[in-house]
């Protein structure tokens, strides 16, 4: 007797639901660690955000509409959560370093004001790009990965990211004009 002809019709579909998304999770759950790893470089955090992942598409898993498209909504939920990350740690290494470090004398209040102003317009203009041209940058232009490299991390071919990556650079340096 199977399992189907015991359990009631609920059971049956979360357990078939439950089976899916373990097919689905281990076709994706490497390049979902790639590309977290891409944005934060230490395979701890990769590893943290990359289960994190896992974990929210689990919960959304049912109302997910297109299952196909499984792999690069969890690389996306993935990405998203790196970045959060990344920008969390930076500014908890901003706060703290500003408490220990002295300014340096060759720099003047004014120079870190701008300096700082600069960062941040940059910042929001690539939070601006749609998300198929901020990912993109980051991984190419600001994590320093290679054209074929971020093909294979985001599953695309490379003339998609060489025209991304250009539309992209287009698109910032006529914000930041």
């Amino acid at each position: 007797m199977n399992d189907a002809a015991i359990l009631p019709g609920h059971l049956v579909s979360d357990a078939l639901l439950d089976r899916e998304f373990e097919e689905r999770l281990a076709e994706a759950s490497t390049l979902a660690f790639r590309v977290a790893y891409g944005v934060l470089r230490r395979r701890e955090d990769a590893e943290d955000v990359a289960q994190e992942a896992a974990v929210r598409a689990y919960r959304s898993f049912a109302s997910l509409r297109n299952r196909d498209r499984f792999r690069g909504w969890l690389v996306r939920i993935a990405w998203r959560l790196a970045l959060d990350r990344r920008r969390s740690d930076q500014r908890r290494e901003a706060r703290e370093s500003a408490a220990w470090d002295e300014p340096s004398p060759s720099r003047t209040a004014e120079d870190l004001a701008a300096a700082r102003q600069t960062q941040e317009r940059v910042f929001r203009a690539l939070d601006a790009l749609p998300e198929s041209l901020r990912i993109v940058v980051v991984l190419a232009a600001i994590e320093g990965h290679g054209m074929r490299e971020v093909a294979t991390l985001l599953g695309l071919p490379e003339g998609t990211v060489k025209s991304r990556l250009h539309d992209a650079r287009r698109r910032l340096l006529e914000t930041l004009r």
